[in-house]
Order: structure tokens, then sequence, then C-alpha cells
């Protein structure tokens, strides 16, 4: 099963299974049990984790405001151990677009007026929040000493703030994410 279409031909394709043994059930019944046939616990669950036809939605990627490259790469190369993907400038004298990575996070940082306001907020799910709490404590930077905080909504987080006002907070759940 692919599509919502798939499911929902499931569901008609079991009701009319079931009622040629004489059994019946209602169209919404049929699609609660091809919901439970999937290990969801309802059709609407099923409904909103499978895809539309052509759509494929990735995980966003954040654009942050800076104002100073340099400040940008001791914050987020050298502090955070980000890896530089690609630059982007018009011209030599125009300001920074560029992607940063690690481990799986995506940043965008701009220099661009336009393009995202400073004291933005990024959420970064991750696992071993202590090793890098832990990392970042040993790099001694002047500027941050970020601790972990017991969140109410069962996650441990970090809050790290940038140069230019942007936190970032790398939150580890504290059981597996479910589906």
């Amino acid at each position: 099963m692919r599509t919502f279409r798939d499911a929902k031909a499931m569901a008609k394709s079991l009701r009319q299974s079931l009622a040629r043994r004489g059994v019946t059930v209602s169209h919404s019944e049929s699609l609660e049990l091809v919901a439970d046939q999937f290990g969801f616990d309802n059709w609407n669950v099923l409904a909103a984790r499978i895809s539309s036809p052509g759509i494929a939605l990735e995980p966003a990627v954040p654009i942050l405001r800076i104002f100073s490259v340099e400040q940008a790469w001791e914050f987020y190369r050298e502090f955070l151990g980000f890896t530089v993907d690609w630059e982007h400038r018009f011209a030599p004298d125009l300001p920074l677009y560029a992607q940063v990575s690690r481990a799986g996070a995506t940043l965008h940082l701009s220099e661009h007026h336009g393009d995202a306001n400073p004291g933005s907020a990024v959420f970064i799910w991750l696992t071993g929040l202590d090793d890098l709490h832990r990392e970042l404590l040993d790099k001694q930077y002047p500027y941050a000493r970020p601790g972990i905080e017991e969140s109410p909504w069962q996650a441990r987080t970090m809050s790290v703030i940038d140069p230019f006002g942007n936190t970032l907070r790398f939150s580890e759940p504290r059981t597996p994410r479910g589906r």
C-alpha cells in the first residue's frame, strides 16, 4: 500500500469479500479494519501516514539569519561540529547563503536581509544528547556552556544560542519515538 487511494481500495475489497461470505460491515468499519491490519490505532492515523499520489515531503530545512560569516563559522563549524556543504554568493561582495549539516541535521545560513528573522528557534531531535553535551563543554567555547533540561513532555533538551540570537534546541526523547 503506497497511497490513500490504495488503502481505500483495500477497504472496499475487504467489505465486498466479507459481504460474499454473509458478513456485513459498514464502509467506515472496513476502513478501521484496514488500519488495524497495518498496526495503526485508527483510520485517521493511517490516512495521515500514507502519502498522497505524487507528494513526498522531506524534512524541513530551517533558514537562520546570520550577520558575520566569521562568527557563523566559529559557532557552527568549530563549536557545534557542522560541515559546510556549500556556499553561494551572487557576487563576491554580496551576502552569503550556505548550507551546513551534521549527522542528519541540515541548516541554511543566510546574510540576506529578507530570508529569516534573527532570534528564530530550531528544534532538532537526536540521540546521544549526553555525548553532544560533553563534546560541546570540552571545547570550552567562551560564549556558550549549555546545560541539559528535563522537559515536561518526555524529552531532555539542550538549548544553544548562536551569535545572532537564534536558538537550537537539541532534544532527546526519554522513550523511543513511536509512529
